[in-house]
């Protein structure tokens, strides 16, 4: 059974091969921003006391797009990640709650009190 040059099925995966390296790109841009996210809300935890909001959020919704991507590379779906479809949502923090500025922290039990 020979294919043609021409065939339809082949072009399709020609053009995703292509869509895939762009982001196998993409993939490594991502990850290295969310290493520096990482490392960022690490320093502002030990700084405040309590992770930042935004950069929880952010850090989530990066890391959804990631998992996108790998969707994608995997042939798991043949929806195109971002730009191709929208940006993915953080979901609701699970792990401790986010620094408020102007707000005061509850103190650690080892904290001495005022």
């Amino acid at each position: 059974m020979n294919r043609s040059f021409n065939d339809p099925g082949r072009e399709a995966i020609v053009l995703r091969v292509l869509w895939m390296l762009v982001f196998v790109l993409v993939w490594q841009v991502a990850q290295f921003l969310l290493g520096a996210l990482v490392l960022v809300q690490l320093i502002y935890r030990l700084v405040y006391g309590a992770p930042n909001a935004g950069i929880m959020a952010f850090g989530d919704s990066l890391s959804r797009y990631l998992a996108q991507i790998g969707r994608f590379g995997s042939f798991h779906t043949e929806q195109k990640p971002w730009p191709f479809s929208d940006w993915p949502q953080p979901r609701p923090a699970e792990g401790e709650a986010a620094h408020q500025p102007g707000v005061n922290q509850p103190l650690a039990d080892n904290e001495p009190k005022p």
